[in-house]
């Protein structure tokens, strides 16, 4: 699992006027602005009130059971109806979240909102009928159809507060992201109607942008009833500076049959501005792994990079590297000892090995590990290739070789600042060297093992073999990152 490091090649040279898109390039750099928090706000609070929502129902449907007589009663102590609510809640979001109930697009009239709590709650309710029918767990039938009455009805009620909460937030200016339109035919008419009609999104038409000399300066209408709502319309093409002046966060090409040439601009500008940018697919535009669709009120959006996971996995691997880190702390607390002590033995020199690496998102964290070189070597130079290295010190070599040196990482996973499975961090150095294709690696948090220190190509250098860890951040899983802990056991177990 150590990490190798060494510059990588020096960026290429400015890429020519219209340069070929390369899908796997196109990894734009985010506005870190207020809005990222706020969307990471709202979806706290909503994956939490639906859990409250759940729980309150189920305790409500008891009561109401209790209170009625209903059927031939049996009697729950309440601490046991109270386990199994807040288990069968979490079971419920966990369901919610891959039925895409906390994608930030499910609009539609915020009618598949509410298909996705009535399907997800039949098919918990369904589950546990046949529990019921199944095993010998005694369940009141009475009780689970109260339950499934209330649990959507709730959840239907508590999104619609929801809803009309992050409506009045937006109406004040808070999580808005201004848009600006390329296009002013039909489609980007269409776009700019439906980013309209659904204020939860939080996207804020500022202009339409079109090549066409003859729309400069008209003003577009909304496709409704009444045409209060209306944009002007820029002379294009789009600019990094028109971006830039704007204080766009989102770029939306509305034009379908776009060029090719003509599309690879408006990319590389928006790029270039460290904007957003979405589009309305056309047949030309070839589908891959590096793009996500969206489907907002009937129009299909897909945007580029979008590798994100939904939060049930996200918030797992973070209660399980707390755990994992946690428990695994606890077991090797003899062995960490006691190779704290052989290191002092061994060399002159601290313990530990404290290291500038590059996270989740660029941001900079001190990596700890047992320092295997000697006192006075570099502490940003190259790592060492081989293991004769004159730097590298007797116990050093050991401990290189069985991975040991990386145990006091498990601090890191703790604090929130690596994950047990991930792309290995680099040093500052090496990141200022990246391409835009190297830094798809920091989308995601560094890990103390991944794919890549499994693969027969860990003797070389990292950043030469990224395929492994776009494959991993585009692919990644609950079941995935257990394969590759299993992996990892057995690769250390034999002195790999």
């Amino acid at each position: 699992m150590s990490s190798s490091a060494r510059a990588s090649t020096s960026p290429q040279d400015s890429p020519p006027k219209v340069a070929p898109l390369d899908l796997r390039l196109v990894q734009p750099d985010t506005r870190r602005r207020a809005a990222a928090y706020f969307w990471g706000a709202v979806l706290f609070c909503e994956i939490a009130a639906d859990f409250l929502t759940i729980i309150a129902a189920i305790i409500s449907g008891y009561l109401i059971y209790n209170a009625l007589a209903l059927g031939k009663h049996i009697y729950y102590p309440p601490q046991t109806v109270a386990a199994v609510a807040s288990a069968f809640a979490i079971v419920m979001v966990l369901m919610l979240d891959r039925a895409g109930a906390y994608r930030r697009g499910n609009s539609l009239l915020r009618v598949r909102e509410t298909e996705q709590v009535l399907r997800v709650s039949a098919e918990a309710f369904l589950t546990v009928f046949a529990v019921s029918f199944f095993t010998n767990v005694l369940f009141s039938r009475w009780l689970l159809i109260l339950c499934l009455s209330l649990v959507p009805l709730l959840l239907f009620l508590q999104k619609h507060l929801t809803y009309t909460v992050v409506r009045m937030l937006h109406a004040r200016g808070y999580g808005n992201e201004k848009v600006l339109i390329y296009g002013a035919g039909g489609t980007g008419r269409r776009v700019f109607s439906v980013l309209k009609r659904s204020p939860k999104l939080g996207l804020d038409p500022v202009a339409f942008v079109d090549d066409d000399p003859a729309k400069a300066g008209e003003t577009i209408y909304e496709m409704a009833y009444e045409r209060r709502r209306s944009l002007a319309v820029m002379r294009g093409p789009v600019t990094r500076t028109m971006i830039l002046d704007h204080g766009v966060d989102l770029v939306i090409v509305a034009i379908p049959s776009i060029e090719r040439d003509r599309f690879t601009r408006t990319v590389n500008e928006a790029l270039g501005a460290k904007t957003k940018i979405s589009f309305v697919p056309g047949h030309l535009l070839p589908a891959g792994p590096r793009i996500d669709y969206q489907d907002i009120d009937g129009v299909l959006l897909a945007s580029f990079g979008e590798s994100s996971k939904g939060a049930g996995y996200e918030l797992g691997k973070r209660v399980c590297d707390f755990v994992g880190s946690l428990v695994l702390g606890i077991l090797g607390a003899p062995v960490l000892l006691f190779l704290a002590c052989a290191i002092k033995i061994d060399s002159r020199g601290p313990v530990l090995f404290r290291h500038d690496r590059v996270g989740m998102h660029g941001k900079v964290f001190k990596m700890y590990k047992f320092r295997t070189m000697r006192a006075g070597a570099g502490l940003y130079d190259y790592s060492p290739q081989a293991s004769s290295d004159s730097r590298i010190t007797r116990l050093g070599r050991f401990l290189r070789h069985s991975s040991l040196d990386e145990l006091p990482q498990l601090l890191n996973i703790l604090l929130g600042q690596m994950s047990l499975v991930g792309p290995r961090p680099e040093m500052p150095f090496i990141v200022d060297q990246y391409t835009e294709r190297h830094r798809q690696r920091l989308e995601v948090k560094p890990g103390l093992t991944g794919l890549w220190q499994l693969s027969g190509d860990r003797a070389f250098l990292i950043h030469e073999n990224v395929e492994y860890d776009l494959y991993y951040i585009q692919h990644r899983n609950f079941f995935m990152d257990l394969a590759i802990l299993l992996h990892t056991s057995i690769f250390a177990m034999r002195g790999i």
